[in-house]
């Protein structure tokens, strides 16, 4: 994908007294900055940049209708990029461990498959019935038993990154402030517009 075919997501919120108590855990007593997201906020945010790809930008632009919102800024900004970096760590641990269970999975499925491969032509010493029955049948259980922890390896991972690159656009995404509110409608506000 080339990167001038990148778009622009924009998030956009109101800064206000009475809606920005919406935005929090409502039984954290920490400081703005501190509180943890509501968990409609962090689903709202994360419903609006779902068509995110690789090379789009996303923005935080805030409505603010006066200087005493705007104080809120960047309080909320620093709460936003906590809360979804805090989940990029937790899914880059996750990732790594399901790369770590794979990798062993595979190394003791092919040590298994070499041991039944070496092990069986020693004990059938018989080039004929039987021995050509449980050839063939340690040929079927070789590609069952390695054929998970390989598509897992090859084909799965991919929906693990894509996930942790748009959680970390989400932590670093820059935020615009808006104080006239001639510059939004009011039908965009709280939209994806691209």
């Amino acid at each position: 994908m080339n990167k001038n075919s990148s778009k622009t997501i924009n998030v956009y919120l109101t800064l206000d007294q009475l809606v920005i108590k919406g935005y929090f855990n409502k039984h954290d007593p920490a400081p703005i900055y501190k509180r943890q997201l509501s968990h409609e906020f962090a689903q709202y945010i994360m419903e609006n940049v779902e068509s995110a790809k690789r090379y789009d930008v996303i923005f935080y632009k805030f409505k603010c209708a006066n200087e005493i919102d705007k104080q809120y800024a960047d309080p909320m900004m620093y709460a936003i990029r906590r809360h979804f970096s805090d989940i990029k760590n937790e899914k880059t641990k996750d990732f790594k461990k399901y790369k770590r269970r794979n990798v062993a999975l595979l190394l003791i499925s092919t040590i298994i498959v070499m041991l039944f491969h070496f092990l069986i032509p020693l004990i059938l010493t018989s080039a004929q019935g039987i021995s050509a029955v449980v050839s063939n049948s340690l040929d079927v259980f070789s590609w069952v038993i390695l054929w998970h922890p390989i598509d897992e390896l090859i084909f799965n991972w991919n929906p693990h990154l894509k996930e942790i690159c748009l959680l970390n656009k989400l932590a670093t995404a820059e935020l615009i402030i808006m104080e006239n509110e001639k510059k939004v409608n009011a039908d965009n506000v709280f939209r994806v517009v691209a």
